[in-house]
């Protein structure tokens, strides 16, 4: 069996459809058709059949796609070795993720890294917490955040390396009457209008946890995505909000951590576990750990 066509049944499993494998791999649809047709004469067996308007793996299609990742992972090791009698890795690593974990990871990397025979290509997604996951079709990292465990939801049978542990803290603007307290509960904040994220983002699960603590809801005057754009409103006076302590890149406004909740994330690399043993991905692995364990020796 072809380990092409091993992880053809894969994508096609992963990404639902031939026409979206093929607009990620930048080939056609019946090209693709004609690998499968191939694929399955190689197994002896009937590998997709019909499901709606498109395509679903039989039993036999979805134990081959099992395997796909343990094949690579065996060929991708194989390479590693090969990189280390050359002497060093090389390659391209496609990083992606959380726009905040990529700010405050990826220029050490880039410094560590200048020279080497490894290229970056970098890809910031500021997606829900589920989301990041998927992801790893497309990149060889994804940097994704949990703020509920190291385990990032969606990530099971991913391979998964936590980079830092960062709390989440409240962010005032200058002058507030919050400001003169070294810590704040979540009754000292519940009255406040808070600038806040989108459901089912991570950050949400620190409010929840304030309102389930006060037994009364917030308010979220706004709901935004980018943090950037969030800190610039605190400082404008606009609302509270809460913002992660080492990526919080101003001084326009005043950081106050938050006690007798959970208010801390995991910035995690996800990758399928083939790409996880390429030498190349385990160097900028191994950067972004060190790079991670910096921010928080800064931060101590």
């Amino acid at each position: 069996m072809d380990v092409r066509h091993l992880e053809l049944l894969r994508d096609l499993r992963e990404r639902g459809s031939l026409a979206a494998v093929a607009a990620a791999t930048h080939r056609t649809p019946s090209a693709l058709s004609q690998q499968l047709r191939t694929a399955s004469r190689a197994a002896g067996t009937t590998l997709v059949e019909p499901h709606g308007r498109g395509l679903r793996l039989t039993e036999a299609g979805e134990l081959l796609a099992d395997g796909a990742d343990d094949v690579a992972a065996a060929l991708a090791r194989v390479e590693a070795r090969l990189s280390e009698h050359r002497g060093q890795p090389v390659g391209r690593v496609r990083v992606a993720g959380l726009p905040s974990g990529l700010t405050a990871l990826l220029p050490a990397v880039f410094t560590q890294l200048a020279g080497s025979g490894v290229d970056l290509e970098v890809d910031d997604l500021d997606l829900a917490e589920q989301d990041y996951a998927s992801a790893v079709a497309d990149a060889d990292l994804v940097l994704a955040h949990s703020l509920t465990s190291e385990i990032p939801a969606g990530s099971a049978g991913l391979h998964r390396t936590v980079l830092v542990q960062e709390p989440i803290d409240v962010a005032l603007p200058q002058g507030h009457r919050l400001a003169a307290k070294d810590r704040l509960t979540p009754r000292d904040v519940i009255g406040e209008s808070w600038l806040a994220v989108p459901e089912g983002y991570p950050f949400d699960t620190v409010l929840q946890r304030i309102e389930a603590e006060c037994g009364r809801a917030v308010q979220r005057r706004l709901r935004m995505r980018d943090n950037q754009l969030i800190a610039a409103l605190v400082a404008s006076g606009a609302g509270v909000a809460l913002l992660p302590r080492f990526t919080t890149g101003t001084d326009a406004v005043i950081l106050r951590p938050l006690t007798t909740v959970l208010s801390v994330r995991w910035v995690v690399a996800l990758s399928r576990p083939d790409r996880a043993e390429r030498a190349a991905v385990r160097l900028v692995t191994d950067e972004l750990i060190a790079s991670g364990r910096a921010l928080t020796r800064n931060h101590a």
